[in-house]
This record gives structure tokens, sequence and C-alpha cells, in this order.
């Protein structure tokens, strides 16, 4: 969507080291925003974007193709769209079942807009092989599953690619193009949300048959001793949630003792001021899900 970073940039690589053409969509999708969401306020960063990616595509891998795709709103729908998902018309996609777990219970409308695009896009371009983050785990595992039931060819469920996620190597911060919002005192504590998940996954590499609950508890233990500290510093910060769920089902998972043989996400989301930001880290081997 626009307001492109090194993780974004990082897809761009993969994608131009593996293929002769790469194509680049930049369209900021209504549809993936509620009504109280920031559509208004999401970072245009148009000249920017265009400089980091001929830097990339021109400089660093001279000899393949890169094509930046910049659809209008009405281009992508035209029957129009609002984001009052009661108030539209026109066809959507949605994937039953897969959507209202993890970020979909506080987004419940946000997939839907996912799959729509995503759909929409890949009838477009007909892409041999597609990128995605594992910052958005959820949203690449739910779009690997939408190829798989459409039995879409381009791309096919095992070329939609996963990306390892690219980290500050300061404090661990996903990269995100809504970290732009942090002030400078927030972004002191914006590295909890990892630190948290970094303690969780500690627990279940080293307590085998310990419980979910004990996982989750030791991930918001961190928050709430970070929040404290911010608190003084006159920051705000909110946990949403810390949650284990399955790869395949999104499924909350209870004991993990029985899932010792396939990868868990442990994911959650932290809102500090008025930002929020999500993460998650897979716990076991993640070779299945995740490009190296």
């Amino acid at each position: 969507m626009g307001a492109l970073h090194d993780g974004h940039i990082e897809l761009v690589q993969r994608s131009l080291t593996h293929n002769d053409i790469t194509v680049v969509s930049i369209f900021v999708n209504p549809a993936q925003f509620a009504p109280h969401e920031d559509l208004s306020t999401y970072p245009i960063t148009f000249d920017s974007d265009m400089a980091m990616l001929e830097k990339v595509s021109v400089a660093q891998i001279p000899q393949k193709s890169c094509v930046v795709f910049l659809p209008s709103v009405s281009d992508m729908y035209p029957s129009g769209i609002v984001q009052d998902v009661e108030e539209q018309k026109g066809t959507f996609i949605e994937v039953k079942g897969y959507g209202h777990q993890m970020e979909g219970k506080s987004r419940p409308t946000f997939f839907r807009g996912v799959a729509t695009v995503v759909t929409k896009l890949f009838n477009v371009v007909q892409p041999n092989r597609a990128y995605f983050g594992q910052k958005d785990i959820q949203q690449a595992l739910l779009l690997r599953r939408l190829v798989r039931d459409l039995l879409m060819s381009f791309p096919s469920p095992e070329n939609l690619v996963i990306v390892p996620t690219l980290r500050s190597s300061i404090d661990g911060l996903a990269l995100s193009s809504r970290n732009v919002y942090l002030t400078n005192v927030e972004r002191k504590f914006a590295g909890a949300l990892f630190e948290a998940l970094e303690a969780g996954r500690a627990i279940w590499n080293n307590q085998d048959g310990r419980s979910r609950d004990e996982v989750v508890a030791a991930a918001t233990t961190v928050i709430r001793m970070r929040a404290e500290e911010a608190e003084r510093q006159g920051i705000q910060m909110t946990l949403d949630y810390i949650e284990m769920n399955d790869p395949d089902s999104f499924d909350v998972v209870d004991w993990l003792s029985t899932h010792r043989a396939r990868p868990v996400i442990l994911s959650g989301a932290l809102k500090i001021g008025r930002t929020r930001l999500i993460d998650n880290l897979l716990c076991g081997d993640s070779g299945d899900i995740i490009s190296s």
C-alpha cells in the first residue's frame, strides 16, 4: 500500500532475483479499513517509493525489469467502494472460517478487503510467483488458502512465497509503514512486542508439555513491565492480544506438547499511543511456511 520501507524492498529483491519481470503494485485499498480506521491519514509517499524501487531495480539488479502498477480506486472497484461493509455493492471475496481469529478478532472486515483486492491483483497480473512478508503472517497464509480453494494457477499455492520479517537491528521492531506514526519517545518502547514474543517463545522452547497459558503469561508480563515504564514517561501502551494459533486452522493452540511436530504461530498486537503494531514469531520448524 505504498509508504515503502526496507521490508518491502526485500520482497522486491527476492522477486528480482528469481524472476525476469517483477510487478510491484501500490494501491491503498479502502476495503481493508473499517470506518473508524486510518484510511484518510495513511502515509502516501509516492516520490520516495519510486526512488527506492528505482534504486533496487536499476542499481542492484540492472538486468531484470521492474514494473510499477498504480491502479486507481475506480480501476479496482468499478462498482464503487465505501468503508462501511453494510453499504458496499459489487463483488467481494471472503475466506470463510479463517478471518475471525488473531487479527480478524480485532479487525473483523479486514481480511475480506485483503482477499478481494489480492484476487483482483492476481487476475490482472497473473503472476508465476507472489511475495508477502511474514509480519502479516495470517494474511499471507489466508491468501495461500484462497489461491488453493479458488484453484488459481497464477500463482499456485506453493508459489505464494512468505519472506521472513525484516527488523530493526537495535530492538527487533518489525519494519512497518505505520512505524512513522510513532513519536521519538514512543519509538523507545516499540520493541516491547518483539521482546514479549521472544519471552513467550523461550517458554515454548524450554518447557515441553506446558500450556498455551504459560507462554502467553510470559509474553504478557514483559508488556506489563514495559507499559509501566512507558507510563512514567507519559506514554500509554495497551495490549490488544497475545495468542498462539495453528498455522492451518488459525485455531487457538492449548497444549503445546501435541504440536511439537509442527509449527505454531505466536502473535500479538500492541498499541503505543495512537499507533497499533503487530508482530509474530513461529515456534518450531517453519520450513513449510517461510522461505529462507
